[in-house]
């Protein structure tokens, strides 16, 4: 007596990436390859002066390091900052900006927008302190927001590489239809492309909610002024002004005949003690008749919890908006720049973001790194573009590093810009000479003796020796180490990197 046959069994169902059609795969990678060629050098630069904007702050005390330190401001000693920065800061005042204390930045800090903008740090009876740049801060932050350009152009020329960023990582995504199923496949100790290729494909889908979130939220804060001239034309006949008043309060009745120093105090008197923290004072036209200020109150456990009360001269309210009142929109609105810049939990979530910040710097160079690797596999090498694009990936750390010395030595914001370009333009002029491996390591060199440089001009000029804020001793710590691991730091041997590859191992 036979047994009966067993019955087949029904076939595995494909999962949903599996089913894309190798055809459309074939023309999105392509596509992805054009895309991040097309931006990588962009990409690479804001990922990279993005992963080190993300300690702005920090960096901001660690160039104050000898200022004041305040956990708390009274409304007697802001008057008396407020008074003496518009008396230092010359002739033409439009508007002072007033930063109070918090626990990211125990600083009275006071910038008077006047014919030659200045900035000021204050102690807790509202006595100046020397003049303080932040020379460094101002040129990373200022390097990633829109590039060192007029800020229009620039912001709008980031936003657009954020949008070619988010780009990438869809069609990336798309381009791969196993990248989910192999997320934690890594081909290690083989082929330096394919290790290569893995650990980029890794790491994209790893950190993928970040990178998008970093994306979106990048395109959205440099497009906005594009965004606000389309609804100004769709709603308001092009007039951009009622898109703003949408959600700045409109300024008070300009009045430019002259008055005495707008007095702060008696708007103090009228803020609603619930809680809130006084965060930031923005005055207009302090010393005319037409003056106004607007006080931000963050209120706590909110990320986009500030409440904004705003005064005349005479210290009546004539607009307030309460963060509780605020829809998701505006909420969304609100909390945008906190997320991108990881503004919103502490220290560790900022190193968390500059972690994963660096991870998509690595992810920019590494896509083009395994694009010139596969050409070169194919017998048509590229080696004009492999040193270019080492200059680029190694000229620029080198570069930034060379603007924080003179950042600090000069204290001038134009000074370091100058400083990074010089580097950037030596390592492309380097690029038409030198192997891709000697600017590398060129590259690796300078970036690591440059840091070091600057944690050194830091102690020498900066007061970082005598630095009572503890800040100033952790940066320098962190440069210090990061220099001595560049300066250290050996690649594996070219053995490793010639290892042959498996005939069947897909790219």
């Amino acid at each position: 007596m036979t047994a009966a046959p067993k019955p087949a069994r029904p076939a595995k169902k494909k999962d949903l990436m599996s089913r894309i059609p190798a055809g459309f795969v074939r023309a999105v990678l392509r596509g992805h390859s054009s895309l991040g060629l097309a931006f990588a050098a962009l990409i690479y630069l804001i990922c990279l002066s993005g992963s080190i904007a993300v300690f702005a702050h920090e960096f901001q005390r660690w160039e104050s390091a000898t200022a004041p330190q305040l956990t708390e401001a009274s409304p007697e000693a802001v008057q008396t900052a407020f008074e003496g920065a518009i008396a230092a800061g010359g002739p033409g005042v439009e508007h002072v900006y007033i930063t109070l204390p918090t626990a990211d930045f125990p600083r009275l800090l006071l910038h008077v927008d006047a014919d030659a903008d200045r900035e000021f740090v204050a102690d807790a009876a509202g006595k100046l302190a020397p003049s303080t740049e932040f020379a460094w801060t101002e040129f990373i932050t200022r390097l990633h927001i829109n590039l060192h350009l007029p800020r229009t152009w620039g912001g709008f020329l980031v936003g657009l590489i954020g949008v070619a960023l988010l780009s990438s990582l869809i069609s990336g995504i798309l381009a791969h239809p196993r990248i989910f199923r192999d997320a934690f496949h890594l081909r290690l100790g083989g082929s330096k492309r394919l290790q290569e290729a893995d650990l980029h494909n890794r790491l994209g889908v790893w950190a993928l909610p970040f990178h998008i979130i970093i994306s979106l939220t990048g395109a959205f804060l440099g497009l906005t002024t594009i965004i606000v001239g389309v609804l100004g034309m769709a709603m308001f006949n092009g007039d951009v002004g009622k898109v703003y008043a949408l959600f700045i309060p409109a300024p008070p009745v300009d009045d430019p005949r002259p008055a005495p120093v707008l007095d702060l105090r008696p708007m103090y008197a009228k803020l609603p003690q619930d809680g809130g923290r006084l965060t930031y004072i923005f005055t207009e036209h302090p010393t005319e008749q037409g003056g106004a200020a607007l006080f931000n109150v963050k209120q706590p456990n909110r990320m986009a919890g500030t409440d904004s009360y705003a005064f005349r001269r005479d210290a009546t309210i004539y607009n307030q908006q309460k963060a509780t009142d605020n829809n998701l929109g505006e909420d969304l609105l609100g909390g945008m720049g906190q997320v991108h810049f990881g503004w919103f939990g502490g220290g560790i979530v900022k190193i968390v973001y500059s972690a994963l910040g660096l991870g998509l710097t690595y992810l920019a160079a590494s896509g083009v790194h395994i694009w010139l690797a596969r050409r070169r596999d194919k017998g048509r090498p590229a080696p004009a573009w492999e040193r270019a694009w080492a200059a680029t990936v190694w000229g620029q750390p080198a570069g930034i590093a060379a603007a924080a010395v003179a950042g600090l030595a000069i204290a001038s914001a134009p000074a370091a810009i100058a400083a990074w370009l010089a580097v950037s333009l030596i390592f492309l002029i380097a690029a038409i000479r030198l192997p891709a491996t000697s600017l590398s390591t060129l590259g690796r060199l300078a970036t690591g003796a440059l840091t070091l440089a600057a944690a050194a001009t830091h102690l020498a000029l900066r007061g970082g020796i005598g630095a009572a804020d503890g800040m100033a001793w952790i940066v320098n710590a962190s440069l210090i180490a990061g220099g001595l691991f560049l300066l250290l730091w050996k690649r594996r041997g070219a053995a490793t990197a010639t290892k042959p590859e498996p005939a069947t191992a897909p790219a």
